[in-house]
């Protein structure tokens, strides 16, 4: 592909004139901004909203992903959802897979270098990333794109042009970098060139809006000062909150075990989303859910008024198994919920977090003081007595993954298990 070239031609361009808003570019307006943290500039994207309804011509919306793990979970999704969203309004939503930012590796949020990435374990991890995406997005209309097509091609010299732009002081202005700066924490150099290649996506794809995650914002914003430096129009940027896992603290994450996959059987799914907490049962549908807000507001009237949150979880839950799997998955899904309930699951059992997954059978029931001993609980699986979400456990030999879930002991032992 042509490289961008550096030209100044836009700034001394005229402002262009102010147009209306018609009522299908608020309303458009209204979609973009449901469960965002932040739209910056509105004023600005409303404007290229209704130019691109006067023209027909329509907008750019970059997301880039780069393929640090193969399996995407929901707190992934939320972002994916917006894409969806300004998809169906017509704009060509371009899914970017960072496969060269991969090799250096993103240093938001972390006090301590990221390893990169081998190409081998980009390429593969990339294989899956998008056809997960696609459970999301409308992969027929979704234009897939590598961040290598234009990066490899700058070269030794093209890098020393591009890293001339910005200076060591506004990349220190960073949260995670000043602190770790501060802290006398290392940052190597790779690091430092992280937001300059993000930003310098944005450029070789001409993009008109870029997502991301709440801790994305001084990346975006990089790729919105480099397009100005390409005599480019200047991206607007919107940011999506971060998701709580099950826990409703942390954020959702693999590693700490809190995480609902899309991948995940539709019982696993189902179960899972039903074990959130009343309160978080809101924020899930606000940024989950495909339901108007009207229609959620609804429910939070009625369960004011004294309806029972589970049955407005039972509909979340239902709508995100079918989502990812299908109607009749997501009816099986609740007719299997309801024989577990019927099975004498307390609604207030302990919850326990254990860590060292792939954790033996025994030695979870014993940590999580189910039984005794990891013989006791041994036995207990030689006798049928173990159950995991209602499933009888037959195997002394079971290595149990990471996850969330109802541990059961006899009639009356229970416990839900967070395992890391």
């Amino acid at each position: 592909m042509d490289l961008p070239q550096h030209t100044n031609d836009n700034k001394n361009a005229p402002a262009p004139a102010v147009l209306p808003l018609s009522d299908a570019v608020q309303e458009a307006l209204a979609i973009a901004k449901r469960g965002v943290d932040e739209l910056l500039i509105e004023s600005e994207f409303a404007q290229k909203l209704a130019r691109a309804e006067k023209t027909g011509q329509p907008l750019r919306i970059k997301l880039g992903l780069d393929p640090t793990a193969p399996d995407l979970h929901l707190g992934h999704t939320v972002v994916l959802n917006k894409m969806r969203q300004l998809q169906n309004l017509g704009h060509t939503v371009i899914f970017l897979i960072g496969d060269f930012t991969s090799m250096i590796g993103d240093p938001s949020g972390r006090n301590i270098t990221r390893p990169p990435l081998t190409r081998a374990q980009i390429e593969e991890n990339a294989k899956t990333y998008f056809a997960q995406a696609s459970l999301v997005l409308d992969a027929e209309r979704t234009e897939i794109r590598y961040n290598s097509e234009w990066s490899d091609p700058l070269g030794a010299r093209g890098m020393i042009e591009l890293s001339a732009k910005y200076t060591v002081a506004r990349i220190l202005e960073r949260e995670d970098f000043t602190k770790r700066f501060k802290a006398g924490t290392p940052i190597s150099v790779h690091e430092l060139l992280y937001p300059l290649m993000q930003g310098y996506d944005s450029v070789a794809l001409r993009s008109d809006l870029e997502l991301g995650g709440t801790d994305q914002k001084f990346n975006l914003l990089v790729g919105r000062e480099l397009q100005k430096d390409y005599g480019q129009e200047p991206q607007c940027i919107l940011t999506m909150p971060l998701l709580e896992g099950l826990d409703g603290v942390e954020k959702m994450s693999k590693s700490k075990g809190n995480y609902v996959g899309i991948t995940e059987a539709p019982a696993a799914m189902f179960g899972k989303l039903m074990s959130i907490s009343d309160t978080m049962m809101w924020r899930y549908l606000e940024l989950l859910s495909f339901r108007p807000m009207s229609e959620i507001e609804q429910f939070r009237r009625e369960v004011e008024q004294g309806r029972n949150p589970r049955d407005i979880k039972v509909l979340l839950g239902q709508e995100i198994v079918a989502r990812f799997h299908s109607p009749k998955a997501a009816e099986e899904a609740l007719a299997d919920f309801n024989n577990r309930a019927r099975g004498g699951i307390p609604d207030d059992i302990p919850e326990v977090m254990l860590a060292g997954a792939p954790l033996g059978i025994g030695q979870l029931l014993k940590q999580a003081n189910l039984c005794a001993s990891t013989s006791e609980g041994l036995r207990m699986v030689e006798q049928g007595g173990v159950r995991i979400d209602g499933a009888t456990v037959s195997d002394k030999g079971l290595k149990v993954d990471p996850g969330t879930f109802v541990v059961q002991v006899g009639k009356r032992k229970f416990a839900r298990v967070v395992l890391a």
